[in-house]
């Protein structure tokens, strides 16, 4: 099971008002370098080399809802995202960031660490299962 982690400046961002979970552009995007929590966007962080079916930026997630009830933000995706090798291999990777990708230098939300690398090969998928939410904060 991959590990759910927010970056330091997600809670800020969200309570600021610059992320609008109704309008938006969100994305999940593949590197197989160690996120730091401190990264503010997706420059930061090493994405890996469009090609082969991997876009650069990632794909798009989108979002069905957010609410809050009870002081804590739950925002509900449209469905999982699935990534698939075509033309020769994706990866490795290891790590997949969310983030808004309407802001300038897009805004890192949170990642997820798969706990080992993989590649895709030509043909494969890689799906990020969202299950009921995709991003919680209280």
């Amino acid at each position: 099971m991959a590990a759910y982690n927010k970056y330091d400046q997600t809670i800020a961002d969200v309570f600021n008002k610059k992320h609008d979970f109704s309008s938006d552009t969100f994305k999940y995007a593949l590197s197989n370098t160690v996120p730091s929590v401190a990264d503010n966007t997706l420059a930061q962080v090493s994405e890996i080399a469009a090609g082969n079916g991997y876009t650069a930026g990632g794909n798009t997630v989108g979002v069905t809802s957010s609410t809050q009830t009870g002081g804590t933000l739950s925002v509900v995706p449209t469905a999982d995202v699935v990534f698939t090798a075509s033309g020769g291999s994706i990866g490795p990777f290891q790590y997949v960031a969310f983030y808004n990708s309407t802001p300038a230098g897009g805004l890192t939300v949170s990642y997820f660490d798969r706990g080992s690398a993989v590649t895709l090969l030509d043909g494969e998928t890689f799906t990020v299962d969202v299950q009921a939410t995709l991003f919680t904060a209280s």
